[in-house]
């Protein structure tokens, strides 16, 4: 079910390119300099220094930037990094040494134990566990949601479903897709079978509609176990979090530590409808729920905004990772298809999610249209990556609203369980506008 570089092997999640983002471990020392720098740069009269301590919400008080001290700066850094104050943000830079040192000496404590297994939606942080020093099973359950038909079927016939799309979206055959499906499904039955069960998720929509249908799923079973989930959105110190893959082993370990809770009934229930209304064959159930609001998965409800943000603008047919693809394609282009995914990671996309693999299957969907959006270099010996996409005429006129994509667009895809064609999507849009 994976969106790998390579083979069925790898899973969409470790095929990010995570080694350009930061890896969450914060260093004392550049600390103690960046509150020098901007120290010095507001005794200068630094106008966005003075805008830093502003954001910061620091109690500059009566004196204004008069008075203020390296103690003072230093209060501005640790909020920018995410901490209430400087001496936590000094004891975390700490701990997280410590377990850096733990580790590189061998000597780091067993946090779990062999009758635990950690399930993830991906690889990524399976080496990264290993060398934090858990010792229980991994699980990779993957099949992304995020993509491709997500209908209302009973289990059979929706992993059938499943591996057809991921066969087809992601160039597997299909005798190895459906192998894969019903392997990785069937695992979720002998979840009772270990003590201690852990599900590793972050906040993006790619982990969030899998750890709803992992809700449902549990609610039905009631495997005989303790399930902790693991559920995170921001990392202290870390700009542009975009998933656990990219943290080194000791931010696995303040995961572990610092966001691990019980899987409640609430929480099952919320992933329950949720579910139910993700595989609606019309979008209301989900934005009904989407308005409705939840506590219990905090981070579901961003992801299902940005999930319902793949459905057609009524102006110009586009979804939001089409939209930005030509937008980044104008701004910057012509760009190999590696860079302008890199953009998207990187800056665009509000709530990344896509791997590198589902991201060409995105690109390769846009392609079925009349009159083409881009246009590809067309090397046969050209990995994607380096195929240089240039925006074409019709794809400024459709990104300006000007055209719909949808009287170009030429085959199916799918939001969930939201069949858009051609065809259909008259009815779409008349029944989403007649509310």
């Amino acid at each position: 079910m994976s969106a790998s570089r390579t083979t069925k092997s790898d899973k969409a999640k470790s095929s990010r390119p995570n080694r350009i983002f930061f890896d969450g471990r914060l260093n004392l020392e550049q600390q103690r300099k960046r509150a020098k720098d901007l120290l010095r740069a507001l005794r200068a009269g630094n106008r966005t220094a003075q805008q830093r301590f502003v954001d910061a919400n620091h109690p500059i008080g009566a004196a204004g930037f008069a008075d203020i001290r390296l103690a003072n700066a230093q209060l501005v850094i640790a909020r920018e990094n995410g901490f209430a104050s400087w001496p936590k943000l000094k004891n975390h830079i700490d701990r997280i040494t410590e377990q850096n040192r733990q580790i590189s000496s061998g000597n780091q404590p067993v946090l779990d134990t062999k009758r635990t297994l950690h399930l993830r939606c991906g690889s990524d942080i399976r080496n990264g566990l290993g060398i934090a020093g858990f010792v229980g099973d991994f699980l990779e359950f993957a099949d992304p949601f995020c993509q491709g038909p997500v209908p209302d079927l009973p289990l059979d016939e929706f992993i059938s479903v499943r591996a057809d799309f991921i066969a087809s979206g992601y160039h597997i055959t299909p005798k190895d897709a459906l192998a894969r499906s019903k392997r990785e499904y069937a695992a979720l039955n002998r979840l009772d079978q270990y003590d201690h069960v852990v599900l590793w998720f972050e906040h993006d929509g790619y982990d969030q509609l899998i750890l709803a249908f992992l809700m449902d799923f549990i609610a039905t079973a009631r495997p005989a176990t303790r399930i902790e989930l693991i559920s995170v959105g921001a990392i202290p110190g870390v700009e542009r979090f975009i998933g656990l893959g990219q943290l080194s082993p000791e931010l696995l370990i303040w995961c572990w530590e610092n966001h691990r809770v019980p899987v409640t009934d609430a929480m099952l229930e919320t992933g329950r409808t949720a579910w139910k209304a993700i595989r609606s064959a019309m979008p209301d159930a989900l934005e009904k729920f989407i308005q409705t609001g939840t506590s219990a998965l905090p981070h579901l409800i961003p992801a299902l905004e940005r999930h319902i943000a793949e459905l057609p603008d009524p102006q110009s047919g586009l979804g939001l990772t089409q939209k930005l693809v030509l937008q980044i394609a104008r701004d910057h282009g012509p760009l190999p298809v590696g860079k302008i995914y890199a953009h998207l990671m990187r800056s665009y996309d509000p709530l990344p999610y896509l791997a590198d693999l589902m991201f060409w299957s995105e690109i390769q969907t846009m392609m079925h249209c009349k009159s083409p959006l881009f246009t590809l270099s067309d090397n046969p010996d050209q990995h994607w990556p380096t195929r240089i996409l240039t925006i074409t005429a019709t794809g400024s006129d459709t990104l300006a609203g000007n055209q719909n994509f949808l009287d170009n667009f030429t085959t199916t895809r799918w939001v969930g369980g939201t069949e858009i064609t051609p065809e259909t999507v008259g009815v779409f849009y008349s029944e989403r506008l007649s509310e």
